[in-house]
């Protein structure tokens, strides 16, 4: 699991062989949630809404890292660690 980023116990994952749309996966709690880059919008799964509302303020500061990272995933390239929510 190419782990970018972990804040608050949030641990947010972008995989190489991943399909379409662009997204990340966020863990907390035993719990998973898809997340789309574009729109931030949960795709499948869920996890607690209080680390759904750091992780989407984390996303959207860093869209651009993670719409990069994605597009080194698809290419097969080592993926960019991203900085933590402050």
């Amino acid at each position: 699991m190419p782990r970018i980023s972990e804040f608050y116990g949030i641990t947010i994952s972008i995989y190489y062989s991943d399909h379409a749309p662009p997204h990340f996966h966020a863990y907390y709690g035993g719990r998973e949630a898809l997340i789309a880059i574009d729109t931030l919008r949960v795709l499948r799964g869920q996890i607690q809404r209080r680390a759904l509302a750091l992780v989407r303020e984390w996303a959207a500061a860093r869209q651009h890292e993670l719409q990069a990272n994605w597009k080194k995933a698809e290419a097969g390239l080592p993926l960019d660690a991203i900085a933590p929510l402050d």
